[in-house]
């Protein structure tokens, strides 16, 4: 795969709007190589949507260029809307049409490859096309988005907050589609504000704030970067002076047995010393993601 030309990539890409002085989109340089899952995060109003608007060419950059799959999202605009899925962030589409008649209008300017296939996908989100879309709540409306983006089965999708107003149900039943795609090879990018998500789904992992890139992240070495806490307990009195020796810890006494710690690191001096000890119990939380965003977020890396 590291030999392959990215299937997304930007260079120095921006965008200024008319009559702002701010940048809502600095300099990002992105990466995005085939088969990967592509986690764009970061709060409302980051430039996560910008990012996608500038890649499906609906606005023009400022600054630097994007391609998909080595075409100019500018010069090649038509040729590459043939081969990729978009979801908006807001899903506006013919209120007066039934689900039916829209994926079938759609079918019209993006063929599908496979007969039937995008009625297979209403029946996993459990999605009634007979209904006119103006009368589906926001999670149905959801779903015809996600249906016309995937039916035709493209190789790369561009997906603005895919998930929003899904019920867990159906968040399980996107992720597991993706798992699917992912197998096949295809290329997604996807931006959200849900942690737990990106967490779950993605490959890689870009934080974004006030339009700037500021980290970028294999969901696998988060482990390796992320705070660890630990729960221990001892069947003695806790050794708190020798913790607190520990590089990059923090130790908190929770009884005169049982303690808290946080490390940040290498964990090696911190199993030596428990094997100095009688432990009774050890617990480890999960590293979570929503840690290492907001000590982004807030500049403390």
């Amino acid at each position: 795969m590291t030999d392959a030309a990215p299937a997304i990539a930007t260079f120095g890409l921006g965008k200024r709007y008319a009559g702002s002085h701010k940048f809502a989109l600095k300099q990002l340089n992105l990466n995005i190589m085939p088969g990967e899952i592509y986690g764009f995060l970061g709060p409302n109003g980051a430039g996560k949507s910008t990012t996608i608007r500038l890649l499906m060419n609906f606005i023009q950059p400022t600054q630097g260029h994007a391609v998909i799959g080595n075409k100019n999202v500018v010069e090649d605009s038509v040729e590459i809307k043939r081969r990729i899925g978009y979801l908006a962030g807001e899903v506006t589409i013919y209120p007066k049409m039934t689900g039916h008649q829209f994926l079938s209008y759609m079918a019209v300017l993006q063929p599908p490859k496979r007969k039937g296939f995008a009625i297979a996908l209403a029946k996993t989100f459990q999605l009634d096309l007979n209904q006119k879309i103006g009368a589906l709540s926001k999670g149905n409306r959801q779903k015809v988005g996600i249906v016309q983006a995937f039916m035709h089965e493209p190789e790369i999708l561009i997906l603005d907050e895919p998930t929003a107003g899904l019920d867990p149900l159906m968040q399980e039943a996107f992720f597991e589609l993706i798992r699917g795609l992912r197998r096949h090879g295809v290329t997604i990018f996807f931006s959200s504000h849900n942690l737990n998500e990106v967490q779950k789904i993605c490959d890689r992992v870009g934080f974004i704030r006030a339009g700037k890139l500021i980290a970028e992240q294999a969901i696998s070495d988060f482990a390796q970067v992320a705070t660890q806490t630990y729960s221990v307990s001892f069947a003695g009195p806790a050794p708190l002076a020798e913790l607190k020796q520990i590089p990059r810890a923090k130790v908190q006494a929770n009884t005169s047995r049982h303690v808290t710690i946080q490390i940040k690191g290498e964990l090696k001096p911190f199993f030596a010393l428990l094997a100095r000890h009688k432990v009774t119990s050890l617990d480890r939380q999960e590293a979570n993601l929503e840690d290492e965003f907001l000590r982004f977020y807030r500049g403390d890396h």
